[in-house]
This record gives structure tokens, C-alpha cells and sequence, in this order.
């Protein structure tokens, strides 16, 4: 079985009429090195507290995430919104971040990262409900295909309250808002 690094270096015979160019020539460990890194996160360590009887909605805004698209291999990126309603804990304010990271450092769609963003979440604190929104750029629709620079696709999902309640659902779509 071939090695990435091999891989990419047949890959680049195919896309550049001289592959053994000195700009080229460690191009394969280089890109290998970064899927390598990109792709082998490790699930985060989640922290949780008692939630000390909050129970209004902790909500995070602006957090970048990047990806690569699993349809043709080339990124897409952007930011992330991530709230919920403690029921009885909270979880560290970084483990959101890092949940985003986690589940979008891999070859990936943007519907799949915002429901697992959704599920990791109520699965660690078991909330009484959660609320995810991304809003991201896509090279694929970018760079080829439909060439639409500066498109953006968002996604959402809500479990729980933020489902039931319109309410909930309205103020995390407008504390999401505001938070850009």
C-alpha cells in the first residue's frame, strides 16, 4: 500500500507539466503532514459544573471553524453559533469551540457538523436544549462549479426547548444575529 506522501506525489504528475519543480518537491510530505494533522483530532475532554441553578441560555458566537468538503476535497470555513439551557450543568466555555473543532476537522458537509455539534452537546450536559447555527463559505461553489465567491450557506438545528418553544427559538436566532 502506498503512503499519502506517494500518493500526492502521482497526483502531482497528473496536475503539473514539471512535478520535480524545487516548489513542488517536499509539496507531498508538506500536504500529507497537514490532512494528517487536520484529520487525527482527538475527541474533546468535555469539563462540567453544577450548574449552580442557572438555567438561562449560554450562548457562543463567532466561532470559526474549518473544514474540508467531502464531495471534492477542498475546504470551506466560517463561524459557528452554539447555545444552551442548562438543566442541571454547565459545561466549560471552551469545550463549544472545541466541540466545532472536533467534529469538523475531518472530511466533512456542513448539515452533518451542526447535528453532531447539537447531539455531542446534549449527550454531554443533557441541556434543556441546545441550538446550533453555521454559517460558512465553500470553495467547491467558489473556485469551481457555480464560481460564487462570497456565497454563504448556513445551517441550523435546535433540540429540546429551542424545538418547542418559539420563543427560545427566536432569542437564540437573535442573540446569534447580534452576536456577528
Amino acid at each position: 500500500m502506498k503512503q499519502p506522501d506517494e500518493l500526492i506525489t502521482e497526483l502531482l504528475k497528473h496536475l503539473d507539466q514539471n512535478p520535480g519543480r524545487e516548489g513542488l518537491r517536499e509539496t507531498p510530505q508538506r500536504y500529507a503532514k497537514f490532512l494528517e494533522e487536520f484529520v487525527q483530532n482527538q475527541p474533546p475532554k468535555i469539563t462540567v459544573f453544577d450548574s449552580e441553578g442557572y438555567d438561562e441560555m449560554v450562548i457562543q458566537t463567532r466561532i470559526p471553524f474549518y473544514s474540508i468538503c467531502e464531495h471534492h476535497l477542498v475546504p470551506f470555513f466560517g463561524y459557528g453559533a452554539i447555545a444552551y439551557i442548562p438543566n442541571e450543568k454547565i459545561i466549560g466555555l471552551s469545550k463549544l469551540a472545541r466541540i466545532l473543532d472536533y467534529f469538523s476537522h475531518r472530511l466533512q458537509n456542513q448539515e452533518r457538523i451542526t447535528k453532531e455539534v447539537a447531539e455531542f452537546l446534549a449527550e454531554a450536559v443533557q441541556p434543556k436544549g441546545v441550538g446550533v447555527i453555521l454559517e460558512a463559505r465553500h470553495l467547491c461553489m467558489e473556485m469551481r462549479g457555480v464560481q460564487k465567491p462570497d456565497t454563504l450557506t448556513t445551517t441550523s438545528t435546535v433540540r429540546g426547548i429551542f424545538k418547542s418553544d418559539p420563543r427560545t427559538r427566536g432569542e437564540f436566532v437573535q442573540l446569534a444575529k447580534a452576536g456577528k
